[in-house]
């Protein structure tokens, strides 16, 4: 194997040829470097992407940061090369290698590999490719790293199932120190030759799934009939792993050298979301809330500034106003910060006039745009997707952010939502228009208004994924009216490509047979497919052509409520029928209020009394839990 001397002189002629040389050579502030030699597990923890994004990736951050607080563990890390490096590397022979000490990915002991959306399926074999590895998990034997992803595509782990050897389902914070420990007592046992041995073992672990001990049978229509274990250390369903109490914030994340993303500290103040939108995967699967303390931010912020010397903090959650706190830590990141020069960011604001006070509370921040989602602009949409949010509210909102001098808004849309028909979205033009002209009232010709407007895919695991998508051609048709009326001046309008959509809702929504759709579109040069210049729909279509399968079959179809999923192993913690509960709600354009107020029976809390048993009240910050403790799940 090639020595991580080899790879450094390489290096040194290779960089000067590339654009942006500084996302490959480590060195940064913050980084951990061991000795290699010293340690007994060694741990590559990779994003799939190029380093200016993977860098602003929080929760490999946070693993990387656990990691290298244990002895006998080194973490490392590693990012797909942009096009111009992987060129220059295939022709040198230059394996993927760790940027804090030049090792080859293939010589350490476990990979680990973040998946946080669905179009990086194709770069996670790029990067197995790169680095020298067999991408089937069959192939890979013990001399081979052991291959873990986790994030929050792995809900619906079943494409990639055959080149992982195990996935985990849900918060890594504990997990990954357990699979570590698991590895370390397999490597020092006797079976230390036999990988199905190794994944017997990660297997009994809660949360981590292990595809080769499952299998999928499929009926005459194409659909799922059952994923079944086949081994008794393989549990029926694997529920997800939460953890129970926060841990300390990260407060010295790795200061990049080139511009990333997200360049900026970042620090998560609650986990989770009561408000209960049907289409909002994030919200399902992220279920129970737990918050973390003011005290406990403010010293984060503190600790994070004085390590890295960012200017920017973003204070993370799915839903910020819903801090229970968060006036008081605004308060106080104000008073404290104010005319220090360092732009703080709330971002996931809800549609209230309360919202726009809470950014006046943090003093010296930029005074740029308002970003709101609505996501629906007219109420009964609104109603269908659990976002009950009044016309007269928005502009209310509007009128607010204007006369305290903020003269742009950002508002974000979903077209093709179930139900959806041309007039709602022609509603989004005139909610724009409404908008705007409350802005000019106040501030004149410099207010601006941006909509944003992204394509509705049903993921797994929400009240809509029953639903079907809409076509392609319905979706050009939504977008081409939007591009023909919603303009003017101050109005700009953002969408993203139908055709990206559609691979998102086929890779998110697909069985264990996609996983030959993903192999054929990387051998045919699939790779960046979240990127317009290298994404190519026709090398998709080609892919199914190949694999004998219908792309149409993942998303254009309703789905009966007794139809088997391809993620139906997968627990969150949210039962399914208060999945399917919401989903017949929303047929009928019924509503349901925040959880905060009252308890819908989601499942949540009877799932994970064990950890609240653990855990005191006090530090337990899940307001559903503290109020209602005697909720009970439903059949």
């Amino acid at each position: 194997m090639i020595t991580p001397t080899d790879i450094e002189r390489r290096l040194a002629a290779i960089l000067p040829l590339v654009e942006k040389p500084g996302r490959y050579t480590g060195g940064e502030l913050n980084s951990v470097v061991k000795d290699w030699a010293g340690i007994s597990t060694r741990v590559c923890l990779a994003f799939p992407e190029i380093y200016d994004i993977g860098m602003s990736n929080l929760g490999l951050a946070i693993l990387y940061d656990l990691l290298n607080q244990h002895a006998d563990v080194l973490a490392e890390r590693a990012y797909v090369p942009w096009l111009d490096m992987e060129e220059v590397m295939r022709r040198e022979r230059l394996p993927l290698y760790s940027l804090e000490t030049k090792h080859p990915v293939a010589a350490f002991d476990i990979l680990g590999l973040s998946l946080p959306y669905e179009q990086l399926y194709s770069n996670a074999l790029n990067l197995l490719d790169l680095a020298g590895l067999p991408l089937r998990a069959a192939e890979r034997t013990v001399e081979h790293p052991l291959v873990i992803a986790g994030g929050h595509a792995m809900f619906n782990p079943e494409p990639l199932a055959e080149f992982l050897d195990a996935i985990v389902i849900g918060e890594g914070e504990e997990v990954i120190l357990e699979l570590v420990e698991a590895y370390q007592a397999w490597k020092g046992s006797s079976e230390r030759q036999d990988k199905a041995a190794l994944l017997r073992r990660l297997a009994r672990i809660r949360g981590v799934y292990v595809p080769a001990l499952y299998e999928a049978t499929y009926r005459p229509d194409g659909t799922v009939a059952a994923i079944r274990p086949l081994d008794p250390a393989a549990p029926a369903k694997i529920l997800k792993r939460v953890v129970a109490k926060l841990p300390l914030p990260l407060t010295r994340p790795i200061v990049p050298y080139v511009d990333t993303v997200h360049n900026r500290m970042a620090v998560e103040i609650m986990r989770g979301c009561t408000r209960g939108c049907r289409f909002c995967h994030a919200g399902m699967i992220m279920r129970p809330v737990r918050e973390r303390s003011v005290a406990e931010i403010m010293q984060a912020i503190d600790d994070g500034l004085a390590h890295t010397g960012f200017e920017e903090v973003a204070l993370l959650s799915l839903s910020s106003s819903d801090y229970s706190h968060i006036l008081e830590l605004v308060r106080r990141v104000g008073e404290k910060y104010g005319g220090q020069h360092l732009n703080v960011s709330l971002p996931s604001l809800r549609l209230e006039s309360s919202s726009v006070e809470l950014m006046d509370e943090l003093k010296g921040s930029k005074r740029g745009g308002f970003t709101f989602a609505p996501e629906a602009a007219t109420e009964r949409m609104r109603g269908i997707i659990n976002k009950p949010v009044p016309t007269a509210q928005v502009l209310e909102v509007a009128r607010t952010v204007f006369a305290r001098g903020w003269p742009t808004i950002k508002l974000y849309f979903m077209i093709g939502h179930p139900e959806e028909t041309l007039d709602d979205v022609r509603a989004i033009v005139d909610l724009c228009r409404q908008v705007i002209a409350e802005g000019r009232k106040i501030l004149g010709k410099k207010v601006s208004v941006h909509a944003g407007v992204s394509t509705f895919i049903p993921k797994p695991h929400t009240p809509f994924q029953w639903v079907a998508s809409d076509t392609p051609e319905q979706v050009e048709a939504k977008q081409d009216l939007l591009r023909r009326e919603l303009r003017g001046p101050g109005l700009k309008l953002n969408w993203n490509s139908p055709k990206q959509t559609q691979l998102e809702g086929w890779l998110a929504r697909g069985d264990r047979r996609l996983g030959q759709v993903i192999m054929a579109a990387w051998k045919r040069g699939a790779k960046f497919d979240a990127w317009q210049e290298s994404f190519d729909y026709e090398r998709w279509l080609a892919a199914f052509g190949d694999c004998g399968l219908d792309p149409a079959f993942y998303l254009y179809r309703t789905r009966p409520l007794d139809e088997v999923f391809p993620w139906q192993h997968i627990d969150t913690g949210v039962r399914p029928g208060y999945l399917a509960d919401e989903y017949q709600r929303s047929l009928r354009g019924e509503t349901r209020g925040d959880c905060r107020e009252q308890c819908y029976a989601c499942g949540i809390l009877p799932a994970f009394n064990e950890l609240r048993a653990k855990t005191a009240d006090d530090d337990w910050k899940c307001p559903v839990v503290k109020t209602l403790p005697q909720a009970k799940a439903q059949p």
